[in-house]
């Protein structure tokens, strides 16, 4: 019998995830803070959906013969024979709470979340990454959709990334979409011996999918396709052109693009994608979406127009190292307190240093003054707070800075925090 991964050796990871550990983390944690600082100062609100749902809110959502469904999604039948699907993208999850728990619209949120993909481990795509995205329930106005894709390359640059570009496209609508379907259908049937092996089975299901193929074959088929821009009715044609005249409006540098499709059966009219010139050209997306004016319907909801966008942490701070930007660099600490009496001084004065806002630690275990000190020294701390015998009889602590070359200092115990606070300026 083949034995578990992890059993007999050390354990480690499950294949396509990672741990995210310090200080790696705190930049983790800096993205994701950034983030919401910037969608809650425009009025959207956390919303935390569970981590698994009934496989049947991703089924109808992204269609059956997607490859999430068919490829990718976890799905597993609980001890009570239910079936659930581990949460695959943010979208559908957040719809589902909205048809549940019927939130006055607009309903403006935001997300964290882990999302879970069983698929082929690289470097930028992993089967357990982490998004933030934006979802807004109940506006179909286009000057939304031009706030929600400036919002994300707001985030962009809040990061400090430069070298990305954004795509825009429209997916039509019940209106014309159908007829244009169509169409394609059957010039992708007169082609089907020329489409790669995956489409040439499948583009019957979707045919709008085999645009967003990158393998040659089907590329060179599509390229001379009627566009799906050129056969929009009046209404997404008004609505598309809105979007654009709002994003120059504001500056955006952005390209239409007619392959821009995604990969999901719920999306409508306008769809974007920004891209890193950084990375290389295969796994260089770093976040996209669209509207999808009749997912509520699809999950058992009245007809509610929606949009939003997510993006991959993982992949955007690939990115941001691409670039040589938003580096691992947390903060350091204020002071690290040298207690050789015993302790008691270092349990004080780090309570005390926290409770008023300094970044403060110590030393356990009863060490030596030297091994003390190297401690002090190693985490980075711009003072040693030293307790010795002398300072502990006369009730001072020693002031020594660690990173200026500075003298050194006697205060008394009870002016410790003014006296730290003038070294470090805060």
């Amino acid at each position: 019998m083949a034995s578990v991964p992890g059993e007999r050796a050390a354990p480690r990871a499950p294949t396509g995830t990672r741990d995210v550990i310090w200080p790696e983390s705190w930049r983790f944690e800096t993205a994701v803070e950034r983030f919401r600082g910037l969608v809650e100062g425009a009025g959207y609100g956390l919303v935390q959906s569970p981590i698994f749902e009934y496989a049947s809110v991703f089924r109808r959502g992204f269609g059956e013969a997607s490859e999430m469904v068919g490829k990718e999604m976890y799905e597993f039948a609980d001890r009570d024979g239910q079936l659930l699907a581990l949460r695959p993208e943010g979208t559908a999850s957040v719809v589902r709470a909205f048809v549940q728990h019927h939130p006055v619209p607009p309903w403006k949120t935001w997300y964290l979340a882990p999302m879970l993909r069983h698929e082929r481990p690289q470097a930028a795509r992993l089967r357990q990454h982490h998004q933030v995205g934006i979802e807004v329930l109940g506006v179909a106005d286009p000057d939304l959709d031009v706030e929600v894709i400036w919002l994300a390359d707001s985030f962009y640059r809040a990061l400090g990334l430069e070298r990305y570009s954004l795509r825009i496209g429209s997916m039509g609508d019940e209106t014309c979409r159908p007829a244009y379907v169509a169409l394609v259908r059957e010039a992708l049937s007169a082609h089907r011996g020329e489409l790669c092996s995956e489409h040439r089975d499948r583009f019957a299901a979707n045919p709008m999918r085999v645009f967003d193929c990158k393998r040659p074959e089907c590329r060179a088929v599509t390229g001379d396709l009627p566009r799906l821009v050129d056969h929009l009715c009046d209404g997404c044609a008004a609505h598309a052109l809105r979007v654009q005249d709002g994003l120059a409006s504001l500056s955006l540098d952005f390209s239409v693009d007619h392959r821009l499709v995604r990969g999901f059966d719920y999306y409508t009219r306008t769809t974007f994608e920004f891209s890193s010139h950084a990375m290389e050209a295969a796994q260089n997306a770093i976040g996209g979406g669209g509207r999808y004016d009749g997912l509520v319907e699809m999950l058992g909801g009245d007809p509610t127009p929606g949009i939003g966008f997510g993006i991959g942490i993982e992949r955007v701070l690939l990115a941001c190292d691409a670039e040589g930007v938003f580096a691992a660099a947390p903060p350091a600490l204020d002071a690290f307190v040298v207690d050789v009496c015993g302790g008691d001084a270092a349990r004080a004065l780090t309570a005390r240093l926290r409770s008023a806002g300094l970044r403060a630690d110590r030393a356990f275990d009863g060490r030596s003054m030297k091994a003390q000190m190297k401690l002090a020294d190693r985490s980075g701390a711009a003072v040693a707070l030293i307790v010795g015998a002398a300072e502990a009889a006369s009730r001072t602590v020693l002031v020594r800075p660690l990173r200026d070359g500075g003298a050194q200092r006697s205060v008394g115990f009870d002016d410790v925090l003014d006296a730290l606070r003038k070294e470090v300026g805060r």
